[in-house]
């Protein structure tokens, strides 16, 4: 007698004899005679009579077949065999519908899933092939019951699940000291300690770009002023040496000699040694300026991920007053407002700088000189974004302004907005950790469930008892994708378990990386605040205080939600205000389809991104930032706030600096500023005025470069659907 049945996925089911009754009951009603419960049901019992205890789906079909053909209705075995085979057909064709558009390079939600990829290219499309079928095996096979329902009904999505199965983590801030300092070996070759500026420059570069395949999310240097600062100085007294030689007088005494800033100066009226210590600071400065041009070159050049992909990057500096590392930042931000190549944007990294009062950010601060170079450059080429050291959850009172190594204690962030720095399992730092892995939670689908209750008490806790019921099944799938993580073997990643994950130096090859993970974080997201709470209370947040108390008191419950997560399940769980690109559409037009469009919810193409106002709200930046703020403190995993500025911000860096004044106003963590930027396709040529065809080279290939989440994409060709209605109907604020 059946028992058991192994379904086509390899899962183990109860057998149930009225599926084979329904069944066949569906072939019935498609032929003449109509249906015959009485047989079906004699045929379903037979077969589960003398079946074996445990038999495959298709083994159970090909018995019902068989009773079917031995009995009196021939004519329903020929349209159950029919069945199958559209079934089958069914099966397959969604697959191949996928496989097509990618082999026909069509512009589609899956092949513009990534704006930063290019799925057109033939490395992209064996990335996309990879990934449209991995995906279905993560269900199938690594996903408990629960949670496969969930994202089946379009209640939650698992970001990178595509990467599921490699064991892979998401991101880690690199401790580049200990690759500059020591070297390292990945592969075939070995990489000798750094001794010169654009060494290091260089072993940064390969230390993003090896890393970032190893891992399926973005790579980060949270110091990188106080990391290259000492080769500054060496490739100083390499100057020194030089000068040396050519004198054929010794300069000892100028190797160690205080410099107060290196900057480039005219010798002509110096003397003695006075004029060497200036040349070689003004040939250091060189050098230090052509490794930052090179840098940021091979950040936008190098691809990762099989000849497809730069490296998602980013960098974290700005809180080093020594002179060689104020030297790092000069030049990097010199060459960033310079651009690439034709003299477009550089695309990545993305640049960070941490604002600090007491180091940078009042006029009397060592490098205030060095903020309003940090404004200048992002009124023209949008980085760097900042970070606000002074937040009152971005603190950790180890930090001392003395302390040479005062970085460690820092916050740093990465990539669209990924914060990772309380640790309770470690120190409270950003250095050597990152994400392990994140779930975003549809809000606005459950709160349109709750739409048709009158009550609105009812209505309110009705929502929260369902919100409930999600969030327990998405801190259950990150910990079961952290069981599974944990069981890779240190070797699968031989730079980021051996140099840059904490704790990983004690890992033997062949060891599990269990012991050493829990150090990072696993992120709750969610998406489409604004609409949640239009399905709720008739407003969103942007525009009514009541509906900003319930925002804040529904973020403000998953908040509390992820602590008691952590002290279950015994990790680092936090709330993400998740930077949705391919899922702003995703959710929404599903959603559309069951619930047919619901107006200021499911009438736009795409739902707004985390807990923002939405873009096409016209409000002020200072209106705007009132409402986000109180969000930055409760999303732990990471947030960004957003400024829309309009027209040319070249010339405005002041405008900037308002922002920042926000953020620090208002207890804000992270954010950035965007504005107008036009780029000919052809020649690189970028103004902030609108045209028509470049002034350059005559082209009519002109595109709008623009922040698509956290990072800059530099074509709105790789866009998709929903993310370019969003950018449409993106409104200006003012400031």
């Amino acid at each position: 007698m059946i028992q058991t049945v192994v379904k086509r996925d390899g899962r183990l089911d109860g057998f149930n004899e009225m599926k084979i009754v329904a069944a066949i009951c569906k072939a019935m009603k498609h032929t003449d005679a109509g249906e015959d419960a009485s047989l079906a049901k004699s045929i379903a019992r037979f077969i589960a009579l003398h079946g074996q205890e445990q038999m495959g789906v298709e083994q159970i079909q090909d018995a019902v077949e068989r009773q079917l053909m031995g009995s009196s209705r021939k004519d329903v075995a020929q349209k159950y065999i029919q069945y199958r085979n559209q079934r089958s057909i069914a099966r397959k064709a969604k697959t191949r519908n996928v496989f097509l558009d990618i082999v026909n390079i069509k512009s589609t939600d899956v092949t513009r899933e990534n704006a930063n990829m290019n799925a057109d290219t033939p490395a992209g499309m064996m990335m996309k092939f990879a990934s449209e079928t991995t995906k279905p095996f993560v269900d199938d096979y690594l996903l408990r019951e629960e949670v496969r329902q969930a994202v089946s009904d379009n209640y939650i999505h698992i970001h990178d699940k595509d990467y599921y199965p490699t064991k892979s983590l998401t991101c880690v801030q690199h401790p580049l000291d200990v690759i500059l300092q020591h070297g390292f070996t990945a592969g075939h070759g070995s990489s000798r300690p750094a001794k010169r500026i654009e060494t290091a420059a260089v072993l940064a570069c390969i230390s993003l770009e090896t890393c970032q395949n190893e891992m399926h999310g973005g790579q980060a240097i949270p110091a990188f002023d106080f990391y290259l600062a000492p080769y500054v100085r060496m490739s100083y007294k390499e100057e020194v040496k030089k000068l040396e030689e050519l004198s054929s007088e010794s300069l000892d005494d100028l190797y160690d000699t205080p410099i107060d800033d290196y900057l480039e100066k005219s010798v002509d009226q110096l003397e003695g040694k006075e004029k060497l210590k200036q040349f070689a600071i003004n040939q250091t400065v060189h050098r230090v300026h052509q490794s930052m041009e090179a840098f940021i070159h091979n950040m936008n050049t190098i691809h990762s991920r099989g000849g497809n992909q730069v490296v998602f990057s980013s960098i974290n500096y700005g809180t080093d007053t020594s002179a060689e590392g104020r030297c790092v930042m000069r030049e990097l931000l010199r060459s960033t407002y310079e651009g690439v190549g034709n003299g477009e944007t550089a695309i990545f990294p993305i640049q960070i700088w941490k604002k600090k009062r007491g180091v940078n950010y009042l006029p009397e601060d060592r490098n205030y000189d060095l903020y309003k170079l940090a404004c200048k450059v992002t009124a023209r080429r949008f980085f760097p974004n900042f970070l606000n050291l002074d937040a009152t959850f971005n603190q950790n009172e180890k930090w001392r302004a003395d302390d040479p190594q005062r970085y460690k204690w820092e916050i740093a962030t990465m990539g669209c907005r990924t914060r990772v720095f309380e640790n309770r399992f470690g120190e409270k730092t950003s250095i050597a950790r990152g994400n392990l892995s994140f779930t975003t939670l549809n809000i606005v689908k459950i709160a349109i469930e709750c739409m048709g209750i009158k009550d609105e008490e009812e209505r309110v806790n009705t929502f929260f008892a369902k919100l409930d019921k999600l969030l327990d099944i998405t801190a259950i799938q990150l910990d079961d994708r952290f069981k599974f993580q944990a069981t890779a073997k240190a070797r699968q990643f031989p730079l980021l378990m051996q140099y840059l994950w904490t704790g990983a130096d004690k890992l033997h090859p062949d060891d599990t990386i269990e012991s050493v993970i829990n150090q990072g974080t696993l992120g709750i997201g969610f998406i489409g605040l604004a609409e949640c709470l239009k399905a709720l209370t008739g407003k969103h947040h942007g525009e009514s205080e009541e509906s900003q108390r319930l925002g804040l008191r529904i973020i403000a419950h998953m908040r509390d939600r992820a602590n008691e997560y952590s002290e279950k399940y015994h990790h680092n769980y936090s709330i993400l205000a998740t930077p949705a690109e391919g899922l702003a559409g995703k959710f929404t037009k599903r959603d559309a389809k069951q619930f047919g469009v619901i107006p200021g919810v499911t009438d736009r193409e795409y739902y707004t991104n985390s807990n923002h106002v939405p873009v096409y709200y016209k409000c002020s930046a200072l209106h705007k930032a009132q409402v986000e703020a109180p969000y930055h403190t409760l999303t732990r995993g990471g947030h960004i706030f957003y400024v829309e500025l309009d027209g040319d911000a070249t010339h405005n860096p002041q405008a900037i600096m308002s922002v920042v004044d926000m953020m620090d106003r208002y207890n804000m963590g992270y954010g950035s500023v965007n504005h107008n930027r036009n780029r000919c396709m052809d020649c690189g040529y970028e103004t902030a005025q609108d045209i028509a065809a470049c002034p350059k080279c005559g082209s009519f290939h002109i595109d709008r470069l623009q922040r698509i989440t956290g990072y800059l994409v530099g074509t709105t060709d790789r866009w998709n659907a929903g993310k370019l209605a969003e950018l449409n109907d993106r409104v200006t604020h003012n400031i």
